[in-house]
């Protein structure tokens, strides 16, 4: 039902193939980035390509340390797409976990789970994840689970409003009715329907994170040099807009394009199955 649900919407919802198309482009670039990239991104050559505009050789144009934009941009999909994926795997497993046990059991498990989800969202998420990423050494695993971490409350909430929803549908009734233990409740009859929102929260989710450790690779917080990021990239051309625009705005698209792609295909998504809207 679900695949043929996407693949409805797929094939009539022009959005959603922009979507989709930008976020394989995405994926092709990050996958296929050894054998695209026509320089190695990290070795520069100050003396005979400093700062050279986009042409020639260098499609993209080069940065103040001689390297290629292009290849640049290319390897950094990959690590932002990394961070994507590991960080939302880490959100959406301490989500749906948090999520399922609080709305199923309630009272003061349910109270204090969702405290620290409020105490969570109650800050704002780029200064949060600031805080934490500067306490300790900026890399690329603190990037993936601090962001993980952090949305992990938005999660949880989506996820135990759902729960809350289904604990006294019939199905559930009947399955305490005839014995089961509650992590089976749990993991067969509450956990499949949620899958749905999940995925939905998940996929836009990857566009946020994208977009988060661009934001602390721009604060230089997030990967270190000489790392492709984009974020750094953007940072690095950011006091050469007049002289050398390409190498801010190259990454700059790519972010866009990244981040584009996922909310498209993430509204396209949760329009498929949005009951009311199906009917």
């Amino acid at each position: 039902m679900a695949q043929s649900l996407i693949r409805e919407r797929f094939r009539r919802d022009r959005f959603f193939q922009l979507g989709a198309l930008l976020v394989a482009g995405v994926v092709l670039a990050a996958g296929l980035a050894p054998w695209l990239a026509p320089f190695d991104p990290v070795a520069g050559d100050l003396r005979n390509a400093y700062l050279l505009e986009p042409g020639g050789r260098y499609l993209f144009g080069t940065d103040t340390q001689g390297r290629d934009v292009l290849s640049r941009v290319l390897y950094g999909a990959r690590l932002s797409l990394m961070v994507g994926i590991v960080s939302q795997s880490v959100a959406v497993t301490l989500g749906v976990v948090l999520g399922l046990v609080a709305g199923y059991y309630g009272r003061w498990v349910d109270a204090v789970i969702m405290r620290l989800a409020d105490i969570t969202l109650a800050f704002p998420t780029l200064l949060l994840l600031i805080a934490v990423a500067a306490a300790v050494k900026p890399s690329l695993a603190v990037v993936f689970v601090v962001i993980g971490v952090v949305g992990w409350a938005g999660m949880a909430r989506l996820v135990r409003g759902q729960v809350l929803v289904l604990r006294r549908s019939e199905f559930v009734l009947a399955a305490e009715a005839l014995g089961a233990l509650d992590r089976r409740v749990l993991l067969r009859h509450l956990l499949p329907n949620v899958r749905a929102q999940v995925i939905i929260a998940a996929t836009l989710g990857v566009a946020g994170a994208i977009m988060a450790e661009a934001a602390l690779s721009f604060v230089g917080l997030g990967a270190q040099p000489p790392t492709p990021s984009w974020g750094a990239m953007v940072a690095d051309g950011r006091d050469l807009l007049r002289v050398a625009p390409w190498v801010s705005f190259a990454p700059g698209i790519a972010i866009g394009v990244a981040v584009l792609g996922f909310n498209l295909v993430g509204d396209a998504l949760r329009e498929a199955y949005e009951p009311r809207r199906q009917a």
